[in-house]
């Protein structure tokens, strides 16, 4: 199993909007009355519309349940929290430096190896290859070794960088016209919790507009719900490989840096390729 590990963190100053805001515009975007809410949280509307408009202030117990029930990113919670004067709850940080994720470190290890020879990469929230293991190491210098040879040792591969890179994997894709709509759409869902990601988006549609043509770019919110796998189709020197992906994620989270962790799995979508990379050399 492999590993590229960064630390540095962009940093941004952003003006937020404040707790009201916050837990107003998060009801609307899951298309919540405040009756439906005030049910929800066994609260009376009235104090709904009095916290939502600024007149009342909920409790540190009631707000955590409040940002709980809206789904929000862990993030999110612990600077809603802060603006509204409370302590965070949630911890944030390297997941190494914390002995009680040694369990869960290990349970990312055994996905990653026991899905060998069939890649497998572990992303956090800016799209970063975090772990991987020796299909993904083998299936990344197939598709792309140009872009591969560039990578400096150590360096983290940006999942973002390979597609919008002119030798990367969106060089090698066959049916971009399908593939790239769903990766807007898994993008922007990202950017809405994680809005760094929105330069990245707005890079990822120029491209391929360019490369796939206009149903590449058909707004994420028009598109049909995302298919159970998303199939790939890729032109390599062992002829056309063929992958769909599946995705894990670890349920109810603690910890931010976990929450954002997601392992994409790989899987042959027919015996050709599976046999190319059941043949592949152990890296």
């Amino acid at each position: 199993m492999n590993s590229l590990m960064s630390t540095g963190k962009p940093s941004t100053a952003q003006a937020r909007p404040g707790v009201a805001q916050i837990l107003q515009q998060a009801r609307r975007g899951r298309r919540w009355s405040q009756l439906e809410l005030s049910l929800r949280m066994g609260v009376s509307q009235r104090h709904v519309s009095f916290v939502e408009s600024g007149r009342a202030k909920p409790s540190r117990e009631l707000l955590i349940a409040w940002l709980r029930e809206l789904d929000l990113p862990l993030g999110q919670r612990n600077i809603t929290l802060l603006q509204a004067g409370f302590a965070p709850v949630y911890g944030e940080g390297e997941l190494a430096a914390l002995p009680a994720t040694t369990h869960v470190l290990d349970a990312v290890a055994h996905l990653l190896q026991a899905h060998d020879p069939m890649p497998a990469f572990v992303l956090d929230a800016d799209w970063n290859v975090r772990q991987f293991n020796h299909g993904a190491a083998w299936l990344m210098q197939a598709l792309m070794p140009e872009f591969m040879q560039q990578t400096l040792p150590g360096v983290t591969l940006n999942l973002i960088d390979a597609l919008l890179h002119p030798q990367g994997f969106a060089s090698t894709l066959l049916n971009g016209d399908q593939v790239a709509p769903a990766i807007m759409r898994m993008l922007q869902d990202d950017a809405r919790h994680h809005p760094p990601l929105q330069a990245r988006l707005d890079q990822l549609t120029a491209l391929f507009k360019l490369r796939f043509g206009a149903a590449a770019l058909r707004a994420p919110r028009e598109l049909t719900p995302l298919p159970p796998v998303l199939t790939s189709r890729f032109a390599t020197a062992y002829g056309e490989l063929t992958f769909f992906s599946m995705f894990t994620t670890f349920g109810t989270p603690q910890h931010i840096t976990l929450a954002s962790l997601r392992i994409e799995h790989l899987f042959p979508a027919d015996a050709q390729t599976r046999a190319v990379v059941q043949a592949a050399p152990v890296r």
